[in-house]
């Protein structure tokens, strides 16, 4: 069963499992809402999804008193540097560029990203001649955005959006010729691996380079809190020993995103 979170800025307090132990340490997870199906507010005004259910029981192991704290993408990573909450839990691809101004947990999924267009659209997107002045939106900020500028921002029109919804409307309302997407968004948001679909897929699914794309998304922290990305990192060896991340999981995706650590990851937690 799904566990909400009460809604407003600060989206509640986690209830995961009995009452909250008195030695558990609070921590505020910041969070970019919506990006269904990892994160969506309901109809009665609270949190749910993938990642709010990972990041309850992530913090029930870790014996954390945790807390959701909403933050655009834009600003989600100086938000954390400003202390407004102690870490992002808001499927954060670790890249190099990111590295350098904040710690990272282990990976805990891994998803590639696609191209998207209207099925009745013939472009070929690995012609970028073919390319030439059609219009792509991406979110903002996203290695999406990093990936499409340095590969196509001499061919494409690029259009940047606050929200992956905001994306999404636009491509359904017409003003897109497609969209570079994260398979899971694209797959719930546009269902376009239907057969009735108005939306299809473009070439290959996309994962590299890494320097781009990174090893999965994983939960950020302040470089110097090496002690709590210990105790998140204990929690994710602990979810997939247990097969809890894959239970998650099914309950959300008809497909696999797992990026399960190594025995070497999980050796110091044994």
């Amino acid at each position: 069963m799904k566990r909400w979170i009460t809604g407003l800025l600060i989206a509640g307090t986690l209830t995961a499992g009995p009452a909250l132990a008195q030695d558990q340490q609070p921590v505020r997870l910041g969070i970019d809402v919506p990006y269904e199906p990892f994160v969506v507010r309901n109809a009665e005004g609270n949190l749910e999804g993938f990642e709010i259910d990972l990041g309850n029981e992530l913090c029930a192991r870790a014996n954390l008193d945790c807390t959701w704290v909403e933050q655009g993408w834009d600003g989600i990573i100086p938000g954390l540097l400003a202390r407004k909450y102690d870490a992002i839990l808001s499927s954060m691809a670790i890249t190099p560029e990111r590295e350098r101004q904040v710690r990272f947990s282990l990976p805990y999924y891994n998803t590639p990203s696609v191209w998207i267009t209207a099925r009745d659209r013939d472009i070929d997107i690995t012609d970028k001649a073919a390319l030439q002045g059609l219009t792509v939106g991406v979110q903002r900020g996203t290695i999406r955005d990093v990936y499409v500028t340095q590969e196509y921002g001499d061919i494409l029109n690029i259009r940047r959006y606050g929200s992956s919804q905001d994306v999404v409307n636009d491509l359904q309302a017409g003003r897109l010729d497609l969209t570079f997407e994260d398979f899971p968004i694209a797959v719930d948001a546009i269902d376009f691996r239907e057969a009735d679909s108005p939306y299809k897929q473009l070439g290959d699914s996309i994962k590299t380079p890494t320097s781009i794309f990174g090893e999965g998304a994983a939960i950020a922290f302040r470089q110097r809190d090496e002690a709590l990305a210990e105790r998140f990192d204990r929690a994710i060896c602990e979810v997939y020993a247990d097969g809890t991340f894959d239970d998650l999981m099914q309950q959300y995706f008809d497909y696999d995103l797992s990026t399960p650590p190594s025995d070497a990851d999980c050796a110091p937690f044994r």
